[in-house]
């Protein structure tokens, strides 16, 4: 069990529910030091005064806020303490909103929210199945670490689970980056929908970081004085793709039989190049000329009845 990161409670309306804040996620990275390359002695990190280069304790350093250059203004811990926020000690439910508004872009960690007491456990499961019933989720504010942030309130199985968000203006405006406009037919939006139909999974619990397993490999081969395995020869990147149709097609037959619900007698398809236009035009000017050249002489035909009338 995790260790909790913070104690409050959730307040909305007149109801309170204490609460204790414990980290939703893990991490499994594998850090490395950094070391002399000559003498392998560690390099490591020390905060030291640029007046008097002495290094400092944790204890020994303070916050300041640079108002102009080389003028610092002095924030103490009580400082932040004694600031008017309301919610200081208590995450703040300000609104209930459709899940389906929210975007993800604006989540970032996510905390499990624990009942903190017998009192809580009623007002806690009160509030839990009311958002599971409403299928709606909680804005919330709380403040931590010395600012106010905004949250999202969610339920998860049997809890309640806390993600902070990122305020509307840190949300940078994607305009400009959109691609120019070009034309896509319905046929290539249908053979994408039966891509991403091939490619559909009801549980992505199975997923793991490839890239770390190699990692933990390598560094037990150096462990054991060994050289690590040579790496395998992976796939190369396709040249571009000209017939979207194709590759779509492709994409679909390789998803299928990576699932095993590929047909026998499937053709696999191929990317190539699409005829260019003035070959398709050329060709329909063509087939006009042939069509005129056929439909000529019934017209000579029928009109020889008429003349000798």
């Amino acid at each position: 069990m995790p260790r909790p990161v913070w104690s409050g409670a959730i307040s909305f309306g007149l109801v309170t529910i204490p609460i204790k804040v414990l980290p939703a996620t893990e991490s499994h990275n594998i850090s490395f030091h950094q070391y002399h390359l000559e003498d392998m002695g560690r390099i490591r990190y020390r905060k030291i005064c640029e007046l008097d280069g002495k290094q400092l304790r944790e204890d020994e350093i303070g916050k300041g806020f640079e108002v102009s250059k080389d003028t610092l203004i002095e924030i103490t811990d009580e400082d932040l303490a004694n600031m008017p926020l309301p919610t200081a000690k208590a995450i703040e439910i300000v609104a209930f909103v459709p899940s389906e508004t929210i975007d993800p872009i604006r989540i970032s960690d996510g905390y499990y929210l624990s009942a903190d007491g017998k009192v809580s456990a009623k007002p806690y499961k009160l509030l839990r199945q009311a958002l599971g019933r409403s299928s709606k989720v909680a804005v919330a504010k709380f403040a931590w670490h010395g600012r106010e942030r905004l949250g999202l309130l969610r339920v998860k199985d049997s809890v309640l689970v806390l993600h902070a968000m990122r305020w509307p203006d840190e949300i940078r405006s994607p305009q400009s980056l959109a691609p120019k406009p070009v034309e896509v037919d319905d046929s290539e939006i249908e053979g994408a929908i039966a891509l991403m139909e091939a490619m559909g999974q009801d549980d992505i619990s199975g997923f793991t970081d490839h890239y770390r397993e190699a990692l933990e490999e390598v560094i037990a081969a150096k462990a054991a004085g060994k050289q690590p395995s040579p790496p395998g020869k992976t796939a190369q990147p396709a040249g571009q793709v000209v017939d979207l149709m194709a590759a779509l097609n492709a994409s679909v037959q390789a998803a299928k039989e990576s699932r095993g619900e590929a047909d026998e007698g499937a053709q696999h398809a191929t990317v190539h190049d699409m005829p260019k236009k003035r070959a398709a035009k050329k060709t329909a000017a063509a087939a006009k000329k042939t069509s005129a050249k056929k439909q000529a002489p019934a017209k000579k035909t029928a009109a020889r009845p008429r003349k000798r009338a």
